[in-house]
C-alpha cells in the first residue's frame, strides 16, 4: 500500500520549479497563493472535484491572454477574481 504523502508549504517554490522546468514553462508567471486560492475557494463553494479543472481553465485562459500580449500576472489575477466570484454565488444556482 502506497503512503500518502503531502508537500509542505515551504516546497511548492521548488515543486513549481521542477515542474515547469519539465514542462518549459517560466515559474515567475506563476503566483502559488493565487492559484491555490482558487483551487480553495472552488472546492469549498462548488465541489472539490471542481478545484483541478478550475485551476486547469484559469491556466489555458492565461496562456490565452499571454499569447494574445496580456501581462500573465495582470490575466492571472483578473482571471482568478473572476472565477472566485462565481464560486462564491455559485450555491445560489
Amino acid at each position: 500500500m502506497s503512503e500518502s504523502r503531502h508537500l509542505p508549504p515551504e516546497a511548492l517554490d521548488a515543486w513549481l520549479a521542477a515542474a515547469a522546468a519539465k514542462l518549459d514553462l517560466d515559474p515567475g508567471a506563476v503566483d502559488i497563493a493565487t492559484v491555490l486560492n482558487v483551487a480553495r475557494d472552488v472546492a469549498h463553494e462548488v465541489a472539490r472535484p471542481a478545484a483541478p479543472l478550475s485551476t486547469l481553465l484559469l491556466g489555458i485562459a492565461v496562456g490565452r491572454a499571454a499569447a494574445e500580449g496580456e501581462d500573465a500576472a495582470t490575466a492571472l489575477s483578473e482571471r482568478a477574481a473572476a472565477i472566485t466570484a462565481l464560486a462564491e454565488s455559485w450555491r445560489e444556482r
